[in-house]
């Protein structure tokens, strides 16, 4: 008796007929026989058909059947070393689902900007079904992390009635009349939420109205955000270390062929364990004046800083201790030194910038209302979030990590708008 399966699957049918459901990929013809790539979103398969061993119309089907078209293929199935996935199918029918148009994407190059116009057929190649396979990965090997370290998970807004980091990057929404913003972050929610729960963390869309064209930038992007009471800047940055490298094993174990599929070098990502090296931000200014930057202490860093920083190590680097005047206004001061605030962000190796940037939080109400005047923020928007600290304050830290960037360093893919369905970047909003 035949089974339906799926072709990630096939290995347990050796042997055995099945019916496979999917979308031919591609057809080549060799005399009496006729090649069928079939691929079913977990996998692919070469189904082998052979006049005179299955009907006319099968093998005539085989013949024309377009490609991308969806079908039922039912065959035998056998083991074969040089195939994709180890196996093969012989065919003994084929049925027709939907018969497909002529596609757009063929096998010839095609310009991004092409590729890009029709992201909904792009996804099907292989490259695209890699990424969006290891991006569900390690999205479920963080959530697998925080939910088995005790973490409740707290779905904070995405309409908030103020900035919670810069005023100038932010998208307006028209709520009732109203004026509220689409979130850059659901930290300052998480703060409140923590203080019920001890250890919360929220996963959802983030908006950025930043006017840039960066292979780095989006203006919607996922975002990963714990927050943990009675956390310190130390433990902060042992949580993101720990959390990272989690991810980046359970990706090798889970996703290697898809790496290899993108072409991704494994060996730098089985580099990449714990300890991550630890600098200070001052001692990343002289290493990057080392390196010929014009920096001095009190600047940030650009995306070629990052750069520098990153391909100077073979794992993350954490950069810890900022100057207080380039960060947000709720982090806390360095008690050894005020001018610095108690941050860091992770920076990945190979080019791909930050991916992590956290802080312990300042928690004493009457210093947090005199950033906030200093920031020239609207208390009464800010209220509730000083509520944290009028009831009950207590010192807590967290950080965001952002998906696509992370994606793009395991993966190896280049531009960040490989790594999310459909990217939303500043001259594309289709499809």
């Amino acid at each position: 008796m035949q089974a339906d399966t799926t072709i990630e699957r096939i290995g347990g049918y050796e042997g055995r007929p099945v019916t496979l459901t999917g979308w031919v990929q591609n057809r080549r013809s060799s005399g009496r026989i006729r090649f069928l790539v079939l691929r079913d979103g977990t996998g692919v398969i070469q189904c082998v058909f052979v006049k005179g061993e299955v009907s006319d119309a099968a093998f005539e089907l085989a013949d024309a059947v377009t490609q991308e078209s969806s079908v039922a293929v039912t065959g035998l199935v056998r083991a074969d070393k040089r195939a994709p996935g180890g196996h093969e199918l012989t065919g003994t029918d084929l049925a027709l689902i939907s018969l497909a148009e002529p596609y757009p994407i063929t096998p010839k190059e095609h310009g991004t900007e092409f590729l890009m116009a029709n992201r909904h057929l792009w996804l099907r190649s292989s490259r695209q079904h890699a990424v969006l396979r290891i991006r569900s990965e390690i999205i479920k090997a963080m959530r697998d992390y925080l939910d088995d370290n005790d973490f409740v998970l707290g779905d904070t807004p995405i309409l908030t009635p103020a900035a919670c980091e810069g005023t100038t990057t932010l998208f307006p929404v028209d709520y009732f009349g109203e004026q509220v913003f689409l979130t850059q972050s659901g930290q300052l929610y998480n703060e409140a939420i923590c203080a019920a729960v001890r250890k919360t963390y929220c996963f959802g869309p983030t908006f950025r109205a930043e006017k840039s064209k960066t292979r780095r930038h989006l203006m919607e992007f996922w975002m990963l955000e714990p927050e943990v009471a009675f956390l310190d800047l130390k433990g902060d940055m042992d949580l993101a270390e720990d959390l990272v490298a989690h991810t980046v094993a359970r990706v090798l174990e889970k996703r290697r062929p898809e790496l290899e599929t993108l072409g991704r070098d494994i060996a730098k990502l089985e580099a990449v364990k714990r300890p991550f090296p630890r600098i200070s931000y001052r001692e990343a200014v002289d290493l990057l004046r080392e390196k010929g930057r014009d920096i001095k202490p009190g600047d940030d860093f650009g995306a070629e800083d990052e750069t520098l920083l990153g391909e100077s190590h073979d794992r993350p680097v954490l950069v810890h201790r900022y100057p207080a005047a380039i960060k947000a206004f709720y982090m806390k001061r360095d008690p050894q030194d005020a001018s610095l605030a108690l941050a860091f962000d992770m920076i990945a190796p190979e080019g791909y910038g930050e991916i992590v940037g956290g802080s312990q939080r300042e928690d004493d109400l009457a210093t947090l209302e005199t950033r906030i005047a200093e920031h020239r923020l609207p208390a009464e928007a800010f209220r509730w979030y000083s509520d944290v600290r009028r009831y009950g304050s207590f010192p807590h830290a967290g950080f965001g990590l952002g998906i696509e960037r992370t994606v793009a360093w395991l993966t190896g893919v280049r531009h960040v708008r490989e790594t999310t369905p459909f990217p939303r970047m500043l001259d594309k909003i289709y499809p």
